[in-house]
């Protein structure tokens, strides 16, 4: 999808008048809903003139989220590079999945083996090899069902046997050396995204293989960095499928990405969210789309409300609320807490719940 889609998403959800009144509040803006706040009031100051329109103030749970259109893949891919030499006699196709144990691709028609670990394989590993990339290794063998060895940092003349066996399986001869480029390590099963390199090609160490993602898919969202509070990790989610049913998520990674100038467009900065979904049966014949995510930034529970158009200015600053009662009116000085649909929090001396405040013009 090209920026200029992106860019054309629309932004929905009762919660961006809520935003746009944080900020404009917060930045000591003279209204938060854009069109001005009418007068500046003293608290405790009684009129006798009543508003043109009025409103309760209710106890409610206020919500403040966002929906933001993301789109539907795997992931960010991730590149395969080659450290043996020789022919590229086997790769996967693209849409294959690949777990432990199994042939990336074959190199003069022997396997380059999938392992699952963190830690890149950088050299051989023969008797009397010790380290934290033995270890790893040991404990993709045992996985595998190689047994007869402890799976320590030492490659004991017991790994030996194990690894001879595991060759013997691979159609490896059985030297008992794992050579460097035999075997590569990701963080758990993989799914092909493309090939980078062709049967037939001559395979180069550092030479590009294929590009992998994870095996399950996501929606990544790109948010401005305005909208930084809603990128939680962990933070529960709400996913809108293309049919118009929804499924539960949650974030599992957010990212600060830096996009280049290019063009006449200047340079940008972006958070990057990557939203699985919490039953992935759901996103069944979806491969790609673009999909709603709902966002909660803040809930706040059982708390007094107010339209945020009752707020009024202080001249001694802060905000006020003009609450009616009968045929007069009285300023009373309120705490702001949390903004969304166009409420807000509040909090003031002798405020409860359904009292009426005024809406000014």
């Amino acid at each position: 999808m090209s920026g200029d889609d992106r860019r054309r998403r629309r932004r929905t959800g009762p919660a961006v008048v809520g935003v746009v009144a944080v900020l404009a509040i917060g930045a000591g803006a003279a209204a938060a809903t854009g069109t001005g706040l009418p007068r500046r009031e003293t608290s405790g100051q009684t009129h006798s003139d009543l508003p043109p329109a009025t409103a309760k103030v209710t106890r409610q749970t206020l919500v403040d989220t966002q929906t933001e259109s993301g789109d539907l893949g795997y992931g960010d891919d991730s590149t395969l590079s080659g450290r043996l030499g020789g022919t590229v006699t086997a790769l996967p196709a693209a849409g294959a999945t690949l777990a432990r144990g199994q042939a990336a691709y074959r190199v003069d028609n022997t396997p380059v083996v999938l392992l699952y670990g963190s830690l890149p394989a950088y050299r051989a590993l023969a008797l009397g090899t010790k380290g934290a990339d033995v270890k790893q290794f040991e404990r993709n063998l045992y996985a595998l069902g190689y047994r007869g060895f402890t799976v320590d940092d030492t490659y004991s003349a017991a790994t030996v046997a194990a690894v001879k066996q595991w060759q013997g399986k691979l159609g490896l001869p059985k030297s008992g050396v794992v050579e460097l480029g035999r075997v590569i390590y990701t963080a758990g099963p993989v799914r092909v995204d493309a090939r980078k390199a062709a049967l037939g090609d001559q395979a180069q160490p550092g030479g590009a293989v294929l590009t992998y993602t994870g095996t399950s898919r996501m929606v990544t969202v790109e948010l401005e960095v305005t909208d930084e509070r809603l990128a939680v990790k962990g933070a529960a989610v709400t996913v809108e499928l293309p049919d118009g049913k929804t499924v539960a998520g949650k974030i599992v990674d957010t990212q600060t990405v830096i996009e280049p100038a290019s063009g006449n467009e200047a340079a940008s900065t972006k958070i990057k969210v990557s939203v699985t979904v919490d039953d992935d049966k759901a996103l069944a014949g979806l491969n790609q789309a673009i999909m709603n995510v709902d966002f909660t930034a803040s809930r706040r529970e059982n708390v007094l409300t107010v339209p945020v158009t009752s707020l009024l200015a202080l001249a001694e600053g802060g905000y006020g609320v003009q609450v009616v009662e009968g045929g007069t009116t009285k300023v009373v000085a309120v705490q702001t807490g949390l903004f969304a649909s166009g409420r807000v929090e509040v909090t003031g001396e002798g405020l409860t719940e359904g009292m009426t405040v005024g809406i000014p013009s």
